[in-house]
């Protein structure tokens, strides 16, 4: 049973202001929203607030005249130790040593559950990512929307979130069938025969070699002397079998494993395309009509023809879209609209896709299609990914599937390991290019981010265990040190990490609603800034050492500052899916 987190810091202050302001202006301010934030300038105090500026209107007074009188009633709150006000009506707070003294103790009686939130409310939301069709392993070039997927599905979970994870592809398409037919050739090589060179059109790479032999194995010259049209769908369906198994374990390197796995065959077979447009057209969404020539193109034989069109400009798309191709087949657009409709039906108010850059109009065309079925009670959103460049030894690295001159997703987990892959691809945000170097990836420096935030982790965890054989017989562990007197930790360094530690819940609650998993990889990097900074004022200043021979009592309050440190970085790299290590060694494998 899951139990619900604790009032955190930044909601504590924010039930402070209201409080006050109720005692000064009256019920008024009970309903007022307002923020309460940590100010970009650290000077200016430890949190902001505008709620001076929001009452100004309901009360019709100046905002610096509401905020004079707020300040009274706030330094009446044991949290805040000083209020004053800024500009047109900021009111800045300056909190007590204590404060940040008690959320020590807090960090270490969550440990790595510090952070969870309840901001989501089990709301069921569905991420889609990875989605490559199965025609090869998987390689650099999908790694990144996998990693982002998943990490945004972890993050969304701390934050509160009810998440499936879903992979969709399609097997329907002609890719497809060129995948069939380029196993077949396997097939024939398998059975003894010499094949030459893979026709152009065709996918070289040598990984469909086994797909031939099983099928040899299997069903011998069977399909030898067969016509195409009676080959083609055992082979494509069997390809597509054996490349999906094939992707799902090299997924699973990296510790990945969705909920649920969709194809297009099944949606076309099993009706869900009629049913969507089905829907679209009781609810008056469908016409018969024609369209203007593309913008922009100058086409003198353009003749408008009569097309099948779902009002989508009802919702604010650039224009109505066809449904059906003049044969009256489906239109490319439809096969989408149907798996939507399909997650609406399941239940699904918000749809998170994880796409390449190269999907760019895909939000436009299809936002309007899930607010027509769900009558605008479901969202889509879309996190449009990046290339990823590989380099080899300083040289780029073609990827090409097609050519079958890929780094696969296992090759880079041999090279580097799942947890440096993982925080590597967060480095960047998705929209800019990512530069994926196996030689910075396992450097042991501070300009590698993942070697940076891992030797943060390790450090605590070596002082520990100094710690112990400083003290033998001391019980320094997380729920001993979360009972420690940290009283004693009064320097304005220490505190300022604190500062920072506290941050982390409304970091995963941000990070989660704009869909920003990157964000936790920035966050673990200041953190270790922090904390390396720390590290080297305590050689110069005693007082800031870590552990003191002579006295264990501060040492105690010490090391819990210390420990606070170590579980939000775990907890950060817990929402990563990268294992924190304890100890370096010249092994990379263990970043």
């Amino acid at each position: 049973m899951s139990v619900e987190p604790p009032l955190y810091l930044g909601e504590k202050i924010r039930q402070a202001v209201r409080l006050a302001a109720m005692a000064a202006l009256g019920e008024v301010a009970a309903t007022a929203h307002f923020v309460v934030e940590a100010p970009r300038d650290p000077s200016h105090g430890d949190f902001a607030t505008n709620v001076a500026m929001t009452l100004a209107k309901p009360l019709s007074m100046q905002p610096r005249q509401i905020a004079e009188k707020l300040l009274p009633e706030l330094i009446k709150s044991d949290l805040v130790a000083e209020a004053s006000v800024a500009g047109p009506g900021f009111i800045n707070l300056r909190l007590h040593a204590s404060v940040w003294q008690r959320e020590i103790l807090l960090i270490l009686a969550m440990a790595e559950k510090y952070g969870d939130s309840p901001l989501g409310q089990k709301k069921k939301v569905n991420i889609e990512y990875v989605s490559a069709n199965p025609t090869g392993p998987m390689h650099a070039g999908h790694v990144r929307g996998a990693v982002v997927g998943d990490v945004l599905a972890g993050l969304l979970h701390k934050a509160g979130y009810d998440v499936t994870r879903e992979y969709y592809f399609n097997d329907a398409g002609a890719q497809v069938d060129v995948l069939g037919r380029t196993v077949f050739l396997r097939y024939r090589q398998a059975l003894g025969e010499d094949i030459g060179d893979i026709p152009e059109g065709l996918y070289p790479g040598e990984y469909l070699i086994e797909v031939g032999q099983a099928l040899a194995t299997r069903d011998g010259p069977r399909w030898k002397e067969a016509p195409e049209a009676e080959w083609l769908p055992p082979f494509r369906d069997f390809a597509v079998q054996h490349l999906m198994k094939m992707i799902k374990h090299d997924l699973a390197l990296i510790g990945i494993k969705h909920d649920v796995f969709t194809n297009e065959r099944e949606l076309i077979d099993n009706g869900t395309l009629e049913k969507a447009f089905h829907i679209l057209e009781q609810k008056g969404l469908i016409y018969t009509g024609t369209l203007p020539p593309p913008k922009g193109k100058e086409m003198d034989d353009w003749e408008p023809v009569p097309l099948t069109l779902f009002r989508s400009s009802q919702f604010g798309d650039s224009t109505d879209r066809p449904l059906k191709k003049r044969d009256g087949h489906w239109a490319y657009i439809m096969p989408d609209i149907a798996y939507h409709s399909h997650k609406i039906a399941r239940g699904f108010s918000w749809m998170i896709n994880v796409l390449g850059k190269d999907h760019g109009g895909y939000l436009e065309r299809m936002r309007p299609a899930v607010a027509a079925l769900s009558d605008g009670k479901a969202e889509l959103d879309v996190i449009f990914n990046s290339i990823v460049k590989v380099f080899r030894n300083g040289e780029p690295v073609k990827l090409s599937k097609r050519s079958g001159n890929i780094i696969s997703l296992r090759d880079m987990v041999e090279e580097v390991g799942a947890g440096a892959i993982r925080f590597f691809m967060l480095s960047r945000t998705p929209d800019s290019e990512l530069e994926f170097d196996f030689a910075k990836v396992i450097e042991q420096s501070k300009d590698n981010p993942v070697f940076y935030v891992q030797y943060a982790h390790a450090r605590c965890c070596s002082v520990k265990r100094h710690a112990a054989e400083m003290f033998r017989g001391t019980d320094f562990s997380t729920v001993a040190l979360a009972r420690a007197d940290v009283s004693s930790l009064q320097s304005q360094d220490d505190l300022d990490v604190v500062k920072l530690l506290a941050q982390w819940p409304r970091l995963v609650e941000s990070a989660a609603t704009a869909c920003e998993p990157h964000r936790i990889v920035y966050y673990l990097i200041e953190v270790a800034s922090a904390f390396h900074g720390l590290w080297n004022k305590g050689r110069d200043n005693a007082v800031l050492r870590f552990l003191h021979p002579d006295q264990e009592s501060y040492t105690m309050a010490r090391l819990a500052l210390l420990e606070a440190v170590r579980m939000v970085i775990a907890s950060g790299l817990q929402v990563i899916g990268t294992k924190p290590i304890e100890e370096l060694r010249d092994d990379t494998q263990t970043l």
